[in-house]
Parts: C-alpha cells; sequence; structure tokens
C-alpha cells in the first residue's frame, strides 16, 4: 500500500492586494519535494470542484486564484491536497470568502509630476489582470510637511490625474493615497507612504 501523505495544514483563503491567494503549510513530516494541487467551489454549486490549472503539481505553498474564478461576485472555497509520486494526502479546506467583501486594497503607489504651477498626481494600483475593469478609484493627501492639516481631494477614477495649482504653496509637502472600491460595500486601503517635494523653492 501507498503510504499516505500527510495533508497540509494552516489552509487560509486569503484576501490581499486586491487578489484572492490560498497559502497552506507543508504537513509534518512532508518529503522536501512534494507539490501540491489546488481546486474550488461556488457556494451556490457545492459539490462541484473546479481545477485551477495553473495551481495543478506545483511546488509552492500558495495559490492565486482571483482571475481563475468564474465569477467574483460569489462566495467560494479552496481545497489543497499534497502530492509526492504516487502519494496524496487527503484534500483540506479553506472557508469560504467573497471577493468584492472580503478583497484586501494595497495602497496605491503614487506618481508626481511636479510643473512651475502645478502638481500632477497620479496612482497607479497592483491589480490582478482579471479585475482591471471594476471601478477602482482613489482619495489624495495633500499637507505641508511637520502640519497635521491634510487637504484632501477625494474620489477620482484609478486612470484620472488630480492637478494641483501649487502657485500658493511654499516649502516641503508631502502627498498620500489610498485605494477605494464602492460597489454595495465601500471600503478602502491604508493610505500610502508619504511621498515629499519641494514646491516653490527659490534656491
Amino acid at each position: 500500500g501507498h503510504v499516505q501523505l500527510p495533508p497540509p495544514q494552516n489552509v487560509t483563503l486569503l484576501s490581499k492586494d486586491f487578489a484572492m491567494i490560498l497559502t497552506w503549510a507543508p504537513g509534518e513530516g512532508s518529503p522536501p519535494d512534494v507539490t501540491y494541487t489546488v481546486r474550488y467551489e461556488r457556494k451556490d454549486r457545492q459539490d462541484k470542484w473546479r481545477k485551477v490549472p495553473h495551481c495543478k503539481n506545483i511546488p509552492q505553498t500558495f495559490c492565486n486564484l482571483t482571475c481563475a474564478l468564474s465569477t467574483l461576485h460569489v462566495e467560494v472555497r479552496a481545497q489543497v491536497k499534497a502530492v509526492w509520486g504516487r502519494s496524496q494526502s487527503p484534500w483540506v479546506k479553506s472557508q469560504f470568502k467573497n471577493y468584492y467583501i472580503d478583497v484586501e486594497l494595497a495602497p496605491p503607489v503614487l506618481n508626481l509630476n511636479v510643473r512651475e504651477n502645478s502638481v500632477h498626481v497620479s496612482a497607479s494600483f497592483p491589480l490582478p489582470a482579471c479585475v482591471e475593469n471594476l471601478t477602482w478609484k482613489y482619495d489624495v493627501n495633500l499637507w505641508e510637511a511637520g502640519s497635521e492639516d491634510k487637504k484632501k481631494y477625494e474620489g477620482y477614477f484609478r486612470k484620472d490625474t488630480v492637478s494641483i495649482n501649487t502657485t500658493a504653496l511654499r516649502g516641503n509637502y508631502c502627498f498620500s493615497a489610498r485605494s477605494l472600491y464602492e460597489n454595495t460595500h465601500s471600503k478602502h486601503s491604508e493610505f500610502s507612504q508619504p511621498v515629499c517635494v519641494l514646491l516653490n523653492h527659490r534656491g
């Protein structure tokens, strides 16, 4: 008979940085060259497990499911088994998650284009390709370094540029942004690390 492989441990469906990712740890005493295979099912069609082609016999202990899901609107869960030669472990299931409700947003990366009397701010997002078309937005905060008083520019679409007139600003100013997703559930990321620039500096 075949030795039964120890099943993967800590199987968790994580929603992080705009993506749904299944993570797990090797079962105790797993051989070093063990591989893993992942499947998922929708809550509205249980007992119909679907394959995830890019997560079949993989050495990694994670699988990005975002773009493999047939719909992002339904709760899903995933399961993973260990495979080694002709031995297989039992499947281990994750909890159910819904992309829209549970997705965690990463802060955007700010791009600043400083001109003579203006700054043009744009934000880029680390998005999985299949969610490119969702209506992501972002907010920008602007403040003078050392001040608590923040000027807010809110609700810009991801591809939009925020143009800020800087004629009246002199000194070191900082910019920070957060990602927004507004559907039936509104959510936002943390603010990005501040980017500070000298404006109208008379050197």
